[in-house]
């Protein structure tokens, strides 16, 4: 048996939070009718926020991420 110590670690994961509340959003958006894609495209070309529901507070959600860290986060996730 080793005796090697785990490290355990409560950080948050910033991708992981940003796929998490995008999930949201996008569901949100497809319940109400809409192209998720194009809605949130829409929103991070032009930071409008009609281009979000507000539909399962969508909205809110969406706003309380950085535009810079998404666009980071799916650049990231395209290229992995």
């Amino acid at each position: 048996m080793e005796d090697r110590t785990m490290i355990f670690s409560l950080e948050n994961d910033p991708e992981r939070i940003i796929r998490e509340k995008l999930a949201v959003v996008y569901d949100a958006l497809k319940e109400k009718g809409y192209n998720p894609v194009n809605q949130i495209v829409g929103y991070l070309l032009t930071e409008d926020p009609t281009y979000i529901t507000t539909n399962h507070n969508a909205r809110s959600v969406m706003l309380s991420m950085d535009r810079d860290d998404i666009l980071m986060a799916m650049v990231n996730n395209f290229i992995s």
